[in-house]
């Protein structure tokens, strides 16, 4: 498999940078930080992981992707969609272990890159894509509830049945005055006027509000500072990787799952801005990059970064024109932990709970009038996907989603591969690569594949030679055969033996390039004879004259 070269955009946009695009791209830099502020905290604290971490992922993993990545505009930072698979391993291996997993999902993203699979997103379908999504948003909305409503949970669990049930033991201890500032925050970003987002944006409004009145009314709600200590101030310190060996195997599968969601949502985040903008990203540079980066940042106390649908669409509305303003938001949150970080103690948790049930809110699909004009197959996928993605996990849901979609493409492809018997009647005949007027003879019969010829599909020949008996020559057209596997070779290969067999023959024609070189690869051309396989149809039905006229059996 060949290697990707090693292209980041950051060099094909300094050809022709100017004074121009910097200005551009540092505003945007700038508001695209004061976006990402406050949702790294938050996706931090839901994950299990002290603030910090998620504002380190943001400077490093967007410092790292802005400069190496694929895309001219994408931001990469924590998201949402990694909360509950961060929160999962925390609970049940420790912090340490998070660590070497975001390790470990670098490593095979850097892999995925350089074996050039950054195409990988083809093969999800969006039904899939929009059920694990909702699932991620749902499951957000539900952990988040605990500090909405200012619940006395000390820690909630990871389960989808645990978590209901100790929400459902404690609602009716919910503190109303948390509940003021989370629902008047929560209102406050969901009804942020557009106009105004872009340079001022809802979620940092909303934590400077929230945050000044719980400070100036000295009000009794849990904030970083009561729960974490605050933020330190300062570089954050570079920390080695603890292997636990016992636990090394059991991470694999985590690892693949962030390895998986984060390839994803990258190469969705850089498509979404290719839409945006005109241009045209490196899947596979880009998934390099993300690998560097989640490899790097768990030296330093990181969690796994993304691509991030939110701040590159604001990046790119407020002008961002290149990985500049990339570069220009990490060092703008880098300064606010060397020069602010002090202040952060004074937020309160609910605001932040506010801000991801904001986020859950607005990265699901939620239009279930969709559905209806869904294929039922495709909405059975989301469905499956979905619930899957709720009560059990990420991992689970894409093997399951992408099996039930694999079989129900395989059956598509085998419904809609068909065999056709032409006859000088059928209006078909008259067609480029048919008979063109000439009579089958009898004794002979003809037919035309059309679609696929695979394993899920060979039925469709096995019955030709014992449902023709009578006919001693068997022709098949492949001009239309648009696919053909080894068990459709094998099929073929077999047809001949048979009819070999009884003394008759089979004649192939009409195969394109590809097909034909698949027969002369598999032997199946020598097996059966350079003059039983014709061009075209019309020679294949001279050569069926001769054959019957003759009674030789051609080999």
């Amino acid at each position: 498999m060949a290697i990707t070269r090693f292209r980041p955009a950051l060099f094909r946009s300094l050809v022709t940078y100017n004074k121009s695009l910097f200005q551009q791209d540092l505003m945007a830099g700038i508001t695209v930080g004061i976006v990402a502020l406050p949702l790294a905290m938050a996706f931090a604290i839901a994950s299990g992981v002290p603030p910090q971490a998620g504002i380190f992922t943001a400077v490093i993993a967007g410092f790292l992707t802005s400069i190496l990545g694929g895309s001219k505009t994408s931001i990469s930072g924590p998201t949402g969609a990694f909360i509950v698979i961060i929160y999962g391993i925390v609970l049940k291996y420790g912090i340490a272990n998070l660590i070497v997993c975001t390790f470990m999902a670098g490593i095979m993203l850097v892999l995925m890159g350089m074996l050039r699979l950054g195409q990988v997103i083809k093969f999800f379908p969006m039904p899939l894509i929009t059920g694990f999504t909702n699932g991620i948003a749902v499951l957000i909305l539900l952990t988040q509830l605990k500090d909405f409503f200012g619940l006395p949970i000390a820690n909630m669990p990871s389960g989808f049945f645990a978590v209901i049930d100790i929400l459902r033991a404690t609602i009716s201890q919910l503190d109303p005055l948390t509940l003021a500032i989370s629902a008047a925050s929560l209102t406050l970003i969901l009804l942020w006027p557009k106009s105004l987002n872009q340079k001022l944006p809802g979620p940092f409004v909303a934590l400077i509000l929230a945050t000044l009145t719980v400070s100036l009314f000295s009000l009794p709600l849990a904030t970083i500072g009561s729960k974490f200590g605050g933020i330190p101030q300062g570089l954050p310190g570079f920390h080695g990787l603890s292997f636990d060996p016992e636990h090394l195997s059991d991470l694999l599968a985590p690892a693949f799952t962030i390895a998986l969601l984060g390839a994803i949502e990258s190469l969705l985040c850089a498509v979404v801005a290719d839409n945006m903008t005109g241009d045209k990203h490196d899947a596979n540079q880009e998934l390099i990059a993300q690998g560097i980066a989640n490899m790097v940042v768990p030296f330093f106390g990181g969690i796994p970064a993304t691509g991030a649908l939110a701040r590159t669409a604001t990046n790119i509305k407020n002008g961002g024109k290149s990985p500049v303003s990339g570069i220009v938001h990490a060092i703008f949150l880098l300064l606010v932990i060397l020069v602010a970080a002090p202040l952060a103690a004074y937020i309160p948790l609910a605001v932040l709970a506010a801000i991801l049930i904001a986020v859950a809110i607005k990265m699901g699909d939620w239009d279930i009038r969709k559905a209806a004009h869904f294929p039922k197959q495709d909405t059975l996928i989301l469905i499956v996907t979905f619930a899957l993605t709720v009560i059990f996990d990420l991992t689970i849901a894409v093997q399951i989603g992408l099996l039930i979609a694999a079989v129900f493409f395989i059956q598509h492809m085998a419904d809609s591969t068909c065999i056709q018997e032409l006859k000088p009647e059928h209006q078909l005949l008259y067609e480029r690569h048919s008979i063109a007027g000439k009579q089958v003879p009898a004794g002979c019969i003809a037919y035309r594949i059309e679609g696929a010829l695979f394993f899920g599909a060979t039925d469709r020949i096995e019955h030709l030679a014992a449902s023709n008996p009578a006919a001693r020559v068997i022709i098949l057209q492949l001009h239309r055969l648009v696919m053909l596997d080894t068990t459709g070779l094998l099929a073929l290969s077999s047809l001949n033996r048979q009819l070999v067999e009884q003394g008759r023959t089979l004649i192939l024609c009409g195969a394109g390039h590809e097909i034909m070189h698949m027969l002369q690869e598999a032997k199946l051309a020598q097996e059966m004879g350079s003059r039983n396989i014709q061009p075209d149809l019309t020679t294949a039905l001279q050569h069926a004259e001769e054959l019957l006229t003759t009674g030789v059996v051609w080999a």
